[in-house]
């Protein structure tokens, strides 16, 4: 089994939530999404991002308005709307179930007050 697969399932699992959550703080331009992501060690690239943030402005959750800029074209802010923020909420709460039963599987159970069947799946 390949375990770079799994662990880019793991982060793919999780992206939409993690972008969700840098905008739901503020406006965003993309290329700050990129470095954000980068320096909690969650690596995107432009080419995942841009198709991300469109499917989530379709869908209502985000919406972008263009700046000007002195050195270049015009730049996209994207910043979230209401219906971000409430399905951002859903997002929040669903994280943090799956976040408490994925702690209690992988912690070693305090009942196990012997050895027996504990190695059995």
């Amino acid at each position: 089994m390949d375990i770079q697969n799994t662990q880019s399932q793991m982060r793919k699992g999780v992206l939409e939530f993690c972008i969700l959550s840098i905008i739901r703080q503020g406006e965003v331009y993309p290329s700050d999404l990129v470095e954000r992501m980068k320096s909690a060690n969650l690596h995107i690239l432009e080419g995942t991002l841009y198709p991300l943030l469109t499917r989530l402005k379709n869908a209502g959750l985000l919406t972008y308005r263009w700046v000007e800029s002195n050195s270049g074209p015009p730049r996209k802010y994207f910043v979230m709307t209401d219906k971000g923020l409430e399905f951002y909420g859903e997002l929040e709460r669903t994280w943090q179930e799956l976040a408490d039963a994925v702690h209690a599987l992988t912690q070693p159970r305090e009942d196990a007050s012997s050895g027996e069947n504990q190695s059995q799946p």
